[in-house]
């Protein structure tokens, strides 16, 4: 507990310069290697994982612990990133491990929300799963991510809403990178998979988490990410279809659905065209 406890003060501090002495890594090295952590209950490790994700820089968290051996023990999902290479020409810091501590501070900028913080920390857990001979392609990990954040949750108990919302990013991160190349039907299945009509908070902190991604990159953190515009700028084309004009066109049952995903794929096609003859 004292080892997770140093690595949180580290980042509540860190803005301050505040380092961990040498001596004090040594002392907490020795704790993990003596297995006084493999005791901590999986409350105690959410509960200090949380609190890091309220302070300024929660990244530090995650950095102390592997410093120190812990991140092994008590987030072995997190820890088998590093090591797990990249594509330079996407990703010029390489590590996956690296990337993850790198969006960690780039999604504490963007946003305080803690779910939104948690989501971005986790989003790429699929790349460890992805065989040596791929490396460092990962095409799966949108999918093999899902069952480790799944099973990650389970384990350490992360309450539903955290849960939810990184599973919506692991599988929609890479769309919405995309999304100058997406058709206005693909926009619309993946604002219903996010359930955007219900919860319109949602789309805002996927597109959050999408822009740390983007940003937790070596020498590209101050890039413009113009996918979030494209996104919001859709939604509001999308959102703006009204379902009561379907009801009183005629269409029954299943129908209204299909009615509404054609007229809101044909608001998205309208808006991108308007959008494309202003420029």
């Amino acid at each position: 507990m004292r080892v997770l406890r140093v690595a949180r003060f580290a980042a509540k501090l860190a803005h301050l310069g505040f380092h961990v002495a040498p001596e004090t890594m040594a002392l907490m090295q020795d704790m993990v290697k003596q297995g006084e952590l493999e005791f901590l209950t999986a409350e105690r490790v959410w509960q200090e994982w949380h609190k890091s994700l309220t302070t300024s820089s929660p990244e530090v968290f995650l950095d102390i612990l592997r410093q120190c051996g812990a991140l092994k023990v008590v987030l072995p999902e997190l820890d088998a990133l590093f090591g797990v290479p990249q594509p330079e020409q996407w990703h010029p810091e390489i590590d996956t491990g690296i990337h993850t501590l790198m969006v960690a501070k780039q999604a504490a900028e963007l946003s305080e929300l803690t779910t939104v913080r948690f989501a971005a920390q986790v989003h790429d857990l699929g790349k460890a799963l992805t065989p040596k001979e791929e490396w460092p392609s990962h095409k799966l990990h949108t999918h093999t991510g899902q069952k480790v954040i799944k099973a990650l949750c389970a384990r350490v108990r992360v309450p539903n809403d955290y849960r939810d919302l990184a599973l919506a990013v692991c599988a929609q991160h890479s769309n919405v990178h995309r999304a100058f190349e997406l058709k206005p039907s693909t926009f619309v299945k993946i604002f219903a998979k996010l359930d955007v009509w219900r919860k319109p908070e949602k789309l805002e902190q996927v597109l959050l988490c999408c822009q740390a991604d983007h940003q937790g990159r070596k020498g590209l953190e101050n890039e413009a990410y113009p996918q979030a515009e494209r996104f919001r700028l859709v939604y509001q084309a999308a959102i703006n279809v009204d379902v009561q004009s379907i009801i009183s066109d005629g269409f029954k049952g299943k129908a209204i659905k299909e009615e509404l995903d054609r007229r809101r794929a044909l608001a998205i096609e309208q808006t991108l065209a308007h959008q494309q003859e202003s420029k």
